[in-house]
């Protein structure tokens, strides 16, 4: 996960010989703090954001000693050019790129991340579904209410870019699978887990919307986050349980969307893939998890390509999206639709 760049954590003290004497301790002990003058306001709170941006860091640093990092894409379409036509009075373009306001929303965000995690830890432990079912009820919001925003920019005349428009709905379109997937298997059995789902997306829903007006970029971060998140919960449920799965069968929701026919959606949001060039295949619910899993990795990188304005165009609207698809290295008894793709992309 990209997180601000800091400097370092303050260096390990060095070894020294088991026989050398310790420094002896100050003689006037913690206690000499209190004689200290006080910091003026803006010491006092420079050194309280160098605590927190250390703690930050610190925690996060920890966490990917222990989370598995999203796998990258094969194969991965070429970052985009910049649009066209961005002014400056844009309000998705950002006053100044300076760094310290960038650490500062990356740090909310990662602690707003952990502590969101905490709660389902403590409620949920070792009831997945149900954690999924909320999981999911909250991962689709963020591209709703970012839907929402850009619907408002339009309709004033302040910024047009559909592609944004395509991306974030087929984003929710996939998210909604997800969670009509969860709720086949049960994860919204109890009042409860829908009452704690729905009462968190409504208010995450009108911060984001807050958050995305003040910062587009602290917005898709902190959905970068959340997905993160997502990946690394469904990837040590499938290593945790990969026997029992591969023994269950597979939900009809998840054949219905994986295996549809027409998976235009379900190529749009995954900005960092060339159209076509992935196809799930569903035998049983281990699939299924693992095409979920995979989905919450391509949102991942599409919430990080959206964090440098004008970086993001819809898969289908490439300019070398024809030739990239006639590019896809896939073996010919899975791309029977890849046709079907070729012409739509070609009536784009």
């Amino acid at each position: 996960m990209a997180v601000a760049s800091a400097s370092p954590l303050p260096a390990a003290p060095s070894t020294k010989p088991a026989t050398a004497p310790s420094p002896p301790a100050p003689a006037s002990g913690f206690l000499a703090l209190r004689g200290a003058p006080r910091l003026r306001p803006a010491a006092a709170a420079a050194a309280a954001w160098r605590r927190l941006r250390v703690e930050a860091i610190r925690t996060q640093r920890e966490k990917q000693r222990t989370e598995v990092p999203v796998e990258e894409s094969a194969p991965v379409r070429e970052a985009a050019a910049p649009l066209d036509g961005v002014g400056a009075d844009d309000p998705m373009v950002p006053s100044s790129d300076e760094s310290w306001v960038v650490r500062l929303e990356q740090s909310f965000n990662i602690f707003a991340t952990e502590s969101m995690i905490m709660v389902l830890d403590g409620v949920y432990r070792d009831r997945n579904y149900a954690r999924f079912f909320v999981l999911e009820t909250i991962a689709r919001v963020p591209y709703f209410a970012f839907i929402s925003v850009l619907h408002m920019y339009e309709t004033f005349g302040w910024w047009r870019r559909a592609d944004y428009l395509k991306v974030h709905f087929a984003q929710s379109w996939n998210e909604f699978h997800h969670l009509l997937i969860m709720e086949e298997l049960g994860g919204n059995a109890l009042w409860i887990d829908r009452f704690l789902a729905r009462f968190m997306a409504f208010f995450y829903y009108f911060m984001t919307v807050a958050m995305y007006m003040v910062s587009p970029r602290m917005a898709y971060h902190f959905s970068e986050c959340v997905e993160r998140h997502a990946y690394s919960t469904y990837d040590k449920f499938l290593k945790l349980h990969e026997e029992k799965l591969k023994r269950l069968p597979a939900p009809e929701a998840a054949l219905n969307y994986y295996l549809n026919e027409d998976l235009y959606l379900f190529d749009e949001f995954q900005s960092a893939r060339i159209p076509c060039s992935r196809r799930p295949k569903i035998d049983n619910l281990y699939d299924v998890f693992v095409n979920i899993r995979d989905d919450e990795a391509e949102h991942c990188k599409t919430m990080k390509a959206c964090q440098t304005h004008g970086n993001l165009r819809s898969p289908h609207s490439m300019p070398n999206c024809l030739e990239a698809d006639s590019e896809c290295v896939i073996p010919e008894d899975e791309c029977e639709g890849i046709v079907d793709c070729v012409k739509k992309s070609l009536t784009k």
